[in-house]
């Protein structure tokens, strides 16, 4: 009843409030029965070396479908970027369990099909908590549905193993191994947030808002440049060496 309860004036990114509340009190049950007390005794009883080496070779995986989103958005050389950090940390990193790349510079790039919609025009729509899943919008729920059946995320890499016992395992471990790394974000959100579902939401929207601008930004800099090279004589970009505190020429 609580959950169907109408918020009589809710925000306006937040239309469906109403059931994204009650959809959120039904995420947190779940996880603080199920996947907060798993994690946090892995946590506990997992080395951290062992849990970064995990972690990191999910990463990895994940690097692959971040990069294949740069390149749909036009971004040659972030796709670049990305496709050498996984052939640096798969080989030299062994498999991804250390992140040679990030220790050499190669700073990771997070990109999904949530950002490419935004990048290619389609509005976010209202936040939309999804179940088990939790924040999004609309637009990035029809990413998360095209991340989820794509052939080149860490999910299909996983769901690509024929032996079922196997293929269990790693899931259930990629699960735990994604929840545990959020337990330090939820230890500050209990600290500091007086409502903890308008915390999460607005902190998730700005994120997702700062990740979109960067890229435009950087997509109309690059149009920029190209621009810039084909007015230069010969499609060169040149220097320009003139004083703009001189006078014309008579």
């Amino acid at each position: 009843m609580a959950g169907c309860a109408q918020v009589p004036h809710p925000s306006p990114n937040d239309p469906w409030e109403s059931y994204n509340r009650g959809m959120y009190r039904f995420n947190d049950t779940v996880d603080r029965a199920v996947l907060k007390p798993i994690a946090t005794g892995y946590e506990t009883v997992t080395p951290r070396p062992v849990r970064t080496c995990i972690h990191n070779v999910f990463s990895n995986l994940g690097d692959v479908w971040s990069g294949i989103n740069s390149l749909l958005q036009g971004r040659g050389r972030d796709f670049v970027d990305t496709f050498g950090r996984v052939l640096f940390n798969s080989t030299a990193g062994l498999g991804g369990c250390i992140d040679v790349a990030s220790m050499h510079g190669a700073r990771k790039i997070p990109n999904d099909f949530g950002m490419t919609l935004g990048v290619w025009g389609f509005g976010q729509g209202p936040y939309f908590v999804l179940p088990f899943l939790g924040p999004s919008t609309v637009r990035d729920g029809v990413g998360t549905a095209v991340t989820l059946t794509a052939p080149a995320t860490p999910t299909a890499a996983v769901f690509a193993i024929d032996n079922v016992p196997v293929r269990n395992s790693i899931l259930g471990l990629y699960i735990v191994d994604t929840r545990a790394n959020l337990l330090e974000a939820d230890r500050l959100v209990d600290q500091i947030a007086l409502d903890r579902y308008s915390f999460i939401r607005d902190a998730y929207l700005q994120r997702r808002k700062a990740m979109l601008d960067s890229r435009q930004k950087s997509i109309r800099a690059s149009t920029a440049d190209d621009l810039n090279r084909k007015d230069a004589p010969g499609g060169q970009s040149l220097p320009v060496y003139d004083d703009p505190e001189a006078a014309p020429a008579n």
